[in-house]
């Protein structure tokens, strides 16, 4: 077994039909630059179309590196604390046992696909939503499943995690925006101050 280098991001600024705006295929351009200096040997992305358009973008600017659709990346709510913390309530409202089951299911093989160690070396680019990116966060700090919750990440962050044979997860880095002019940060984030 070898390290595998996963570099997640979160797809770009969409529109509220789940398209990428103007400003998500900027986002989407300028992580591709940054992406460049690195070996990627491959790029997965989320089956929703925010996703897929901000990895065949990235994969435009990366020559021979293919792009493909894992649908371990869908946009989901991974886990359903039994107590959600009361600022976290709303967001679990209307979702039945089936969905939550089925969320459930798709965070785990989500970790089982990618949250391992490779069979050889490897660099993937992951490009998919906020909820799969705090879940592999968490997963990576083998925090308890309610962690996940307030992880949030802006459009095109950055966060690198790489698997290592015989050792934990290292976080090397969470929701990284450097390669983003400030106008272009913190989209798809919530209201607050920022850094």
């Amino acid at each position: 077994m070898a390290t595998r280098h996963l570099y997640v991001v979160r797809h770009g600024a969409a529109d509220r039909f789940g398209e990428l705006t103007e400003v998500g295929r900027r986002q989407a351009e300028l992580l591709a630059k940054r992406l460049g200096r690195l070996p990627v040997d491959a790029i997965w992305h989320s089956p929703l179309s925010r996703a897929a358009k901000t990895a065949e973008i990235i994969g435009g600017h990366l020559t021979g590196v293919p792009v493909g659709e894992a649908m371990e990346l869908v946009d989901n709510v991974p886990h359903v604390p039994a107590d959600p913390p009361p600022a976290w309530r709303g967001l679990f409202d209307g979702l039945d046992p089936a969905e939550a089951a089925e969320g459930a299911r798709i965070a785990a093989a989500l970790t089982e696909r990618f949250a391992r160690p490779a069979e050889v070396e490897t660099h993937e680019v992951l490009v998919t939503h906020a909820y799969p990116v705090a879940w592999l966060v968490r997963d990576a700090l083998d925090a308890p499943p309610v962690r996940w919750l307030g992880l949030s990440c802006g459009n095109t962050a950055l966060t690198a995690i790489d698997h290592y044979d015989g050792g934990a997860p290292a976080v090397l880095l969470y929701n990284d925006m450097r390669h983003l002019p400030e106008d272009l940060r913190w989209t798809g984030s919530g209201p607050g101050q920022r850094p």
